[in-house]
């Protein structure tokens, strides 16, 4: 179940990511999210691995099961510090990256970039980089000439909106660099706190295993007699 939860997470996070990825162009960004989801892996071949020595009270299997739980609550320890380090990371890498998404905007044959920014536009209810006239500063506002933002700045409910800066109620007032950069941090987020919350699960884990190790190094050793073809 662990292993689930754990490839879940970093599976969201990359979906999520790919959302936003011309936003920030530091791959490395996903390294915590790429970790998680082996360590959920090797959790499931971990799990079956204790089930089967502690059923059995091996002590050669628990011994190993105690050795790869520490390993991979080490592995754990680092994803959470990777996290917090590009969760730092995310404001400056989308500052950078923002403005030249924006003024690569085109809104009549939209590119993959222009999607996702009419798509982060329209999610995160937001309007250009600090507001909507940060629009006005852009290669394709300037080639329009007609004086309005894209339709993705419309407030949902309004089904009349052309996207006039004119009528500037009818537009997300909102910049989109502040919403992303906190939704990206959010993300980062979810991957340190299953983090952290599975490290604890790892200990409780090793714990268990210590216990059955000690408690069975305390039984006397049993042996097979075998006297006359009958077993005593």
């Amino acid at each position: 179940a662990a292993a689930g939860i754990l490839c879940y997470v970093g599976a969201y996070v990359f979906i999520t990511y790919d959302d936003y990825d011309h936003f920030f162009e530091d791959v490395y960004t996903l390294i915590p999210a790429v970790i998680i989801i082996a360590v959920g892996t090797l959790l499931f071949i971990i799990g079956l691995i204790g089930c089967c020595a502690t059923i059995r009270e091996s002590r050669c299997g628990l011994a190993t099961f105690v050795i790869i739980l520490l390993l991979v609550f080490i592995t754990e320890v680092v994803v959470v510090v990777l996290g917090y380090i590009y969760r730092a990371k995310v404001e400056d890498e989308v500052d950078h990256s923002i403005r030249k998404v924006y003024n690569g905007y085109n809104g009549t044959n939209p590119d993959a970039a222009s999607r996702a920014i009419d798509y982060v536009q329209r999610q995160l209810h937001c309007c250009g980089i600090h507001n909507y006239s940060d629009w006005e500063n852009t290669v394709w506002f300037k080639q329009t000439k007609n004086n309005s933002v894209p339709l993705s700045c419309c407030k949902a409910a309004l089904s009349n909106c052309t996207g006039s800066l004119t009528h500037p109620m009818d537009l997300y007032s909102e910049g989109c660099e502040a919403l992303v950069v906190k939704k990206l941090q959010e993300i980062m987020m979810y991957v340190i706190w299953a983090a952290l919350a599975f490290a604890a699960i790892q200990l409780l884990g090793m714990l268990c295993a210590c216990i059955v190790l000690c408690r069975r190094s305390r039984d006397p050793a049993y042996e097979l007699l075998i006297t006359g073809g009958t077993y005593a």
